[in-house]
């Protein structure tokens, strides 16, 4: 998979149709990343909706950090 420039990135980061819920979702079919750079990058990384695959990784990472909630009480 070839690096993502940073003006593209940057271009998408501020694109209004890439961000769901008044900028709390980001949702960009045309980046192939499941989990893109925050638009500030040392802030870690969000969930790209736009892949099922991505979906499927942030559904199950909840539930793997919420099964101790729910067998501890």
């Amino acid at each position: 998979m070839n690096p993502i420039s940073k003006e593209t990135h940057q271009s998408w980061m501020e694109e209004p149709k890439n961000w769901r819920w008044g900028g709390l979702i980001y949702h960009n079919a045309d980046d192939l990343r499941y989990f893109p750079p925050k638009p500030i990058e040392w802030m870690g990384c969000m969930v790209n909706f736009a892949h099922p695959k991505a979906v499927l990784a942030f559904v199950l990472l909840l539930v793997v950090l919420l099964l101790p909630v729910w067998f501890l009480d």
